[in-house]
């Protein structure tokens, strides 16, 4: 199977997800375009990752229709789909003390562990250098997963991603946990990213608006499984929204680009 080229990246239209009786989402509608960057915010228990599941061909909507790089769901081998996804997860299960350089090589194979007898092409192994490079971590070639810092592995996690070149990648609350300095490294490196690979489209879930890269370039709100807004980001981000959407006053910045919350 191979992605359909053109057209949108991703397509979601009137779409709901019940799960032992519970409403999850509902009538969730939303369109992403080669080289658009989304951002799907809310607060806890919104349905963010549950959309999410649904973009990454993790799970199948309960009513509605989800495309992803042009194949419905329902009517595609979803493992096999996912294969041309890169998607990022900063609770990656690796366990063994590899180098940063073949964790990225992981993503040629889809696996956690490098392949027994595997070995990967030059071509392969120049690639993970130049993603390694990108993500600004190109001093870190060599260094192994149990020594890296939080942030040092999720900028490793985004180069194994894009090993397979996906159309489309994912990326799961990318800056939890890490520090001020781990964070601003994080969305430095995304947008680098994101200006050399201007076909690649991206979707990025968060609570906090602070964690969007200044590239980001549209954005979804959700809360309580509905969408509340969607669409350009300077339309979506706005001091009404999202105090609707955590219910909660606030007041909305955006300075050199970049968002901020204040009550």
């Amino acid at each position: 199977m191979d992605p359909v080229t053109g057209g949108a990246v991703l397509r979601a239209v009137e779409v709901d997800v019940v799960r032992d009786g519970a409403s999850l989402l509902r009538s969730i509608s939303m369109t992403v375009a080669p080289g658009e960057h989304w951002a799907l915010l809310g607060p806890n228990g919104a349905g963010k990752s549950t959309l999410l599941d649904l973009l990454g061909a993790v799970k199948h909507p309960t009513r509605g229709v989800v495309e992803v790089l042009g194949h419905r769901l329902g009517r595609v081998d979803m493992r096999e789909l996912r294969s041309f996804l890169g998607h990022v997860n900063p609770r990656h299960s690796l366990e063994s003390s590899l180098r940063v350089r073949d964790l990225v090589l992981t993503g040629a194979t889809n696996t956690i562990e490098l392949v027994p007898r595997w070995a990967p092409t030059a071509e392969q192994e120049e690639q993970a250098l130049r993603l390694i490079g990108v993500m600004g971590m190109a001093r870190k070639a060599e260094a192994r997963w149990p020594h890296l810092s939080q942030g040092e592995r999720g900028r490793a996690l985004i180069a194994r991603a894009l090993m397979p070149r996906p159309r489309l990648l994912l990326l799961d609350e990318p800056a939890t946990g890490l520090d001020l300095a781990a964070r601003e490294q994080l969305l430095a490196s995304l947008d680098v990213l994101r200006k050399e690979h201007p076909a690649l489209a991206t979707v990025l879930v968060t609570h906090h608006l602070e964690e969007l890269p200044a590239s980001t370039t549209h954005a979804l709100l959700l809360r309580e499984g509905e969408c509340m807004a969607s669409g350009p980001v300077d339309e979506v981000l706005t001091t009404d929204l999202v105090s609707k959407c955590f219910d909660h006053p606030v007041r909305i910045s955006r300075v050199d680009g970049r968002w901020s919350a204040r009550a």
